[in-house]
């Protein structure tokens, strides 16, 4: 149908924007994920995914899902392409992880991680990793499935002296996961260490 939309935001809360484009407002189902990015704007350009859905012969209607960037888009698509996971799920997914930390859970097998979210119970959680564990980074140039997001120079000296400190890489790189996490994506190096430190200590 389409595949963006540019234009005012008119209105935004934790699951939904409304966005006109041209006189025509769009309802869009949205992730928490893209309500932080947008929740700041004025205007913005959403990727969307359309989906038709028909009632009967003569009744259909569609849903509008949109994303503040292609890289959540197309895990999205990756994780609606799992048997049993629906649109409402990926969404929900979505929405509990950001996507560079959701393809490191995905890539390195986590499964407890994704069960995490509610509704997601053992066998689709295995059956996410089973389909997507060989394919998740596809599509998604900006996406490091070392463990450490690509030009994260924080993560990379985190990571560099964990080494250094006798530690082994997939270890390390756990723990930072871990303390990314807890801490966010903005944590000072010396704050990120130390919490990872407690996390390979347990």
């Amino acid at each position: 149908m389409f595949s963006y939309l540019n234009g005012k935001i008119k209105s935004l809360t934790p699951t939904s924007l409304l966005i006109e484009n041209q006189g025509v407002g769009y309802q869009i189902q949205i992730s928490l994920q893209t309500y932080s990015a947008l929740k700041d704007r004025a205007e913005t350009l959403i990727h969307t995914f359309c989906v038709i859905k028909a009632e009967n012969q003569s009744n259909s209607f569609f849903s509008i899902y949109g994303f503040a960037t292609e890289n959540e888009r197309q895990l999205f698509l990756q994780l609606v392409s799992v048997s049993g996971v629906g649109h409402n799920t990926a969404q929900l997914i979505l929405s509990s992880f950001e996507p560079d930390y959701l393809v490191r859970v995905i890539a390195s097998g986590d499964a407890a991680t994704i069960m995490k979210v509610k509704g997601i119970g053992g066998k689709t959680a295995q059956r996410i990793i089973i389909d997507l564990k060989d394919k998740i980074g596809k599509g998604l140039p900006e996406v490091s499935l070392s463990g450490i997001a690509v030009g994260n120079n924080v993560s990379d000296e985190a990571l560099s002296a964990l080494m250094t400190l006798g530690f082994n890489r997939a270890a390390a790189e756990k723990a930072l996961m871990k303390s990314t996490k807890d801490l966010g994506s903005e944590a000072k190096v010396e704050d990120l260490i130390k919490s990872a430190l407690g996390h390979l200590a347990s």
